[in-house]
């Protein structure tokens, strides 16, 4: 009979455990980081080789098109987005007024419906309704209007930790409504709105559903792009532009580390 204490089983199965997930999460990630380094195509490994970052780089003019349309659309909606969601959850958490839970009901609707119904949706509002040419403004409205249920859920979770006595003491002080909201609601809400701006951005730049719906001609994203090649097979080169978002990625992430250490102090 072993004499370990059960504290110290339960850390060991739970290292394991942890271990064997990460593993499972990141292992395609390497094995794809260590592909784009293979001189051949296939998954028989060939040696090894830049020439798919060289293709990436200097010869891959439409796939940069792509990837500069999917920044520009995902930089600008989830700035609108950021910016509605944040003033919306403020409204919605601060302020009382009529049918309140329905629009609470209404704005979160989009985040259990499937994509792509909202993607049906959205095509049948622009081609039949309004007739607006399909394009990159009809995917940046879009993902505009996709977007801002995920930030206001980031800004309201950290403004239900908010403590109301600090907008009292404001008031009783002279601070006007703008001034409450500018210099303590919005500091205070900051790592929600950056955390919800992120997550926009993630989810804009992934999404193909509801794109492949309201994109027109010449306005390919990244999604869109990489499906057209899957029909004829995928280059090499996306695993080396894979690898440059992924590194893109760890940066952008550490950045914001270090700068919501610095708001919190």
């Amino acid at each position: 009979m072993s004499n370990k204490p059960k504290s110290v089983k339960s850390h060991k199965f739970s290292t394991t455990m942890f271990a064997l997930v990460m593993g499972f999460l990141y292992m395609p990630l390497m094995v794809l980081i260590a592909y784009s380094f293979n001189d051949g195509k296939t998954m028989q490994w060939h040696g090894f080789t830049l020439h798919w970052y060289d293709q990436l780089f200097n010869h891959s003019r439409p796939l940069w098109d792509a990837v500069g349309n999917s920044l520009i659309i995902a930089l600008s909606s989830a700035t609108v987005s950021t910016l509605i969601g944040t003033l919306a959850a403020i409204g919605v958490n601060w302020y009382k007024f009529k049918m309140k839970a329905y629009v609470q009901l209404t704005t979160f609707l989009p985040l259990i419906l499937p994509e792509i119904i909202i993607g049906v949706s959205m095509l049948i509002f622009f081609a039949n309704v309004i007739h607006l040419p399909l394009g990159l403004f009809t995917i940046f409205v879009a993902h505009t209007t996709f977007n801002i249920p995920f930030v206001m859920l980031m800004v309201m979770s950290r403004l239900e930790e908010f403590d109301y006595s600090i907008i009292e003491a404001s008031y009783d002080l002279g601070a006007r409504e703008i001034d409450t909201l500018l210099k303590i609601i919005v500091p205070i809400s900051m790592p929600g709105i950056l955390a919800g701006f992120l997550t926009a951005i993630t989810l804009s730049l992934e999404d193909f559903v509801i794109t492949f719906f309201v994109a027109g001609p010449g306005s390919s994203t990244l999604p869109l792009y990489v499906f057209s090649m899957i029909r004829f097979g995928v280059s090499p080169t996306i695993n080396a532009l894979s690898v440059v978002l992924i590194g893109s990625t760890v940066i952008l992430a550490m950045s914001t580390k270090n700068i919501l250490k610095y708001i919190a102090k």
